[in-house]
């Protein structure tokens, strides 16, 4: 982007078509500039009010249509807008949610809030608001940073023939104002010279900005009223954008299942790098094709070690037998020319739009640049389209009925006037006048007169109808509702129901009508963050840190680019990487508008109550300013509750065993006790028994002795029988 002196062509072309959108958008601007002059106080022309001057009557205004402006900002930008971001490849999911938090990060380093609610005031009074993306160079201690900010609509110049609602088939846009010459010097402090040297060759500075015929009464003052008498210089100073094919290479790697568009200087580079293909395995990196290689030769040496132990079981050769000889690994160096020539790598030319810029300050053309979108980075937000340029505003379609408001209020203030001045008609000649009138203006003074000469009659004033008062009611009501409000959601508790209930159904009811408007910025957000993120892309290709503070006034960090060292490997491997990759951008519906906190927090409460969700997010919904700090003595709470309820479960489990002992105590006394009666019962058994067994025994011993008694007895009869035979036998021999 160096400075060049001789490029006069780029210069006069670019003043040229500002002359020529300036001339078209003219009857635009008129009407433009008379809305926004119209909602700040302005509403009577100035031959309206020298009317109604000589009339005696005052030119009264009654703005209603600032306060419903202003309350239209209030809803649609209560909250900050919710972007996520989605990846378009499986590799891409851990940066996308990063991706999300620097969109969160731009916003609230670009004061985002004040940007969206002042496009959002153009919107409603102009028809149409702008915010930019640009990067600037100088924050972050040079490092750089993307950021948004609004535009005048004023000051931007736009094709005349196109019909994109964002203007993206735009031949060119053009930024325009004018600059003091020690402005332009700060703004662009490294091309100072050029600036002090620039002539300004518009010398009509406002012919752009036009008259619009509205009374001035020198209280509201625009850029165009600035007092230019003082001894200071002006340049008018340009950004011009433009629309450009230039030449691509788009690249397919089908080993890595990768895309990517490069340049012509990059594409050359790119065909130089080397690349090792393993098996044909195609590797990028040489280390990490020195590890895959080994890996392979131990896995073969693994297999060749196995085969052997297996024939050695099976006893097919002998242990000193060699094996078949291995199969070489087959590794080569090569670039990726080599593996375009090969097909690995599909190469197709093919043309792309980019952005261009141009910056010219007076009649010097300070810089030219590429930029990577290929979106417009200043992107409307049109409230009426006619597929023009020239949208329609809200206000001018609610001037007629301000204007009814306006009159209707000047006619009752001139009849209260009246009403409280009462008119005489006096009979010509039969009083003097000034002596009249001056007697009548005193209290309590008697004014004598003849009768003959005819009598002065007072003439009241007929009383206005109430359909009088009742049509700027319904007026301030109709100017509501064009513009998307209603009494209650503006805090009129005439218009709200009698019910909570009903109260916060009717103010979700009633942001519907809103919501028609609240599409139209959220699709211009969404351009927003489709435009910044390869803005992005593109500055942060260093390592950087950067936080983010959430709703809930939490602080979370974010780190990108950030380069770590494996430890196995000894690679330098990059962490959330955000220079690759496409993403998608989907804004979440609703998000800026406001919500009714009460209902929210108590449909948390009952989820918390029903264990569906934690109080954390409770806590969000809450007005609670140190929520960490709650949540921290929660957490000690819940942490000391956990301990009382461990400590309790302890003393239960002790408790049970103390009670288990006893009764183990006593079951074991009564199982000492039963032995003991046992062993008693033993005693007596025994004794029983062995008194049994003597009784037995004296009893056997008594048998035996009758036993032997008889035996004896018989004996001795027997004895006795045979003595006495063998005497009778004797006996008988002797005979």
């Amino acid at each position: 982007m160096e400075y060049t002196e001789n490029k006069p062509k780029k210069v006069d072309e670019t003043l040229e078509l500002w002359r020529e959108y300036s001339t078209k958008r003219a009857n635009w601007a008129t009407h433009a500039k008379e809305d926004k002059e119209f909602r700040l106080g302005r509403q009577w022309t100035q031959e309206q009010e020298d009317v109604l001057k000589a009339r005696g009557q005052a030119p009264v205004v009654v703005n209603r249509v600032h306060p419903a402006v202003e309350a239209a900002k209030a809803m649609m930008s209560a909250n900050r807008p919710s972007f996520r971001v989605a990846p378009r490849e499986d590799s891409d999911n851990k940066v996308a949610h990063i991706m999300s938090a620097m969109l969160a990060y731009m916003y609230d380093i670009s004061d985002g809030r004040t940007v969206v609610r002042q496009m959002i005031d153009d919107y409603y009074v102009m028809g149409l608001g702008y915010i930019q993306v640009y990067q600037d160079p100088m924050m972050d201690m040079g490092k750089g940073e993307v950021c948004i900010h609004d535009l005048d609509p004023m000051d931007v110049y736009v094709d005349p023939n196109s019909r994109d609602k964002f203007f993206q088939d735009a031949e060119n846009i053009i930024v325009s104002r004018l600059f003091t010459k020690e402005q332009a010097a700060k703004l662009y402090p490294m091309y100072n010279k050029a600036i002090m040297n620039a002539n300004n060759v518009t010398a009509d500075f406002d012919h752009d900005r036009p008259e619009t015929g509205q009374a001035d009464d020198s209280a509201v003052h625009f850029p165009e009223d600035v007092d230019r008498t003082r001894d200071t210089e002006y340049v008018r100073g340009y950004e011009r954008y433009y629309k450009k094919m230039v030449n691509r290479f788009r690249i397919y790697e089908e080993f890595s299942k990768k895309e990517y568009l490069m340049k012509d200087e990059e594409y050359q580079e790119y065909l130089k790098k080397p690349v090792w293909v393993v098996n044909d395995q195609v590797i990028k990196d040489e280390q990490e094709a020195m590890k895959i290689l080994a890996q392979i030769d131990q896995a073969r040496q693994q297999t060749h070690a196995q085969q052997r132990q297996m024939l050695n079981e099976m006893g097919g050769i002998s242990p000193d037998a060699p094996l078949p000889a291995l199969e070489p690994i087959n590794m080569k160096e090569m670039t990726i020319g080599d593996l375009v020539q090969q097909q690995k790598i599909k190469i197709v030319q093919v043309q792309v739009k980019r952005v261009h810029m141009c910056v010219i300050v007076g009649d010097k053309l300070l810089y030219e640049r590429e930029l990577p979108i290929e979106d417009y980075p200043i992107v409307p937000f049109m409230s009426l389209h006619t597929r023009t340029p020239y949208p329609q505003s809200d206000v001018r379609m609610v001037k007629g009925l301000q204007e009814y408001i306006n009159k209707m209020r000047s006619l009752i203030v001139a009849h209260a006037t009246t009403s409280t001045n009462t008119k005489i008609l006096v009979p010509e000649g039969s009083v003097d006048m000034n002596t009249f009138e001056e007697k009548w203006a005193q209290p309590g003074v008697a004014i004598p007169y003849d009768p003959t000469d005819g009598a002065p009659m007072p003439v009241q004033p007929s009383p206005l109808p109430n359909e009088l008062y009742q049509g700027e009611t319904t007026a301030k009501s109709d100017i509501d509702h064009q513009l998307g409000l209603y009494e209650m959601m503006m805090g009129n508790t005439q218009a709200a129901p009698q019910t909570y209930k009903a109260t916060i159904s009717l103010d979700e009811f009633g942001q519907r009508k809103i919501k028609s408007k609240l599409a139209d910025i959220e699709a211009g957000l969404t351009k927003v963050a489709q435009i910044a993120i390869p803005l992005m892309q593109q500055l942060y290709t260093t390592e950087k840190v950067f936080r983010v503070i959430q709703p809930n006034n939490s602080l979370n960090e974010f780190v990108i680019n950030k380069k770590l060292v494996d430890d196995k490997t000894g690679e330098i491997q990059v962490f959330n990487d955000i220079t690759v990759g496409k993403y998608d951008v989907i804004y979440l519906s609703g998000s800026t508008l406001p919500s009714n906190r009460y209902a929210e927090l108590e449909f948390h409460m009952d989820a918390y109550q029903k264990g569906i969700i934690d109080r954390n997010e409770v806590l969000k919904k809450t007005e609670v300013w140190d929520m960490e700090g709650v949540l921290e003595r929660t957490d000690e709470i819940t942490q000391l509750r956990g301990q009382v309820e461990q400590a309790t479960q302890e003393i239960k489990k002790l408790k049970g065993d103390l009670q288990t002992r006893d009764r183990e105590a006593v079951n074991l006394r009564k199982r000492i006790e039963v032995e003991k009666f046992k062993s008693q019962l033993d005693n007596v058994e025994n004794k029983a028994k062995a008194a049994g067994t003597v009784y037995e025994k004296r009893l056997d011993d008594s048998l035996a002795v009758i036993k032997r008694d008889i035996a004896d007895s018989i004996k001795k009869e027997t004895s006795t029988s045979s003595s006495g035979e063998k005497s009778k036998s004797k006996a008988s021999k002797k005979k």
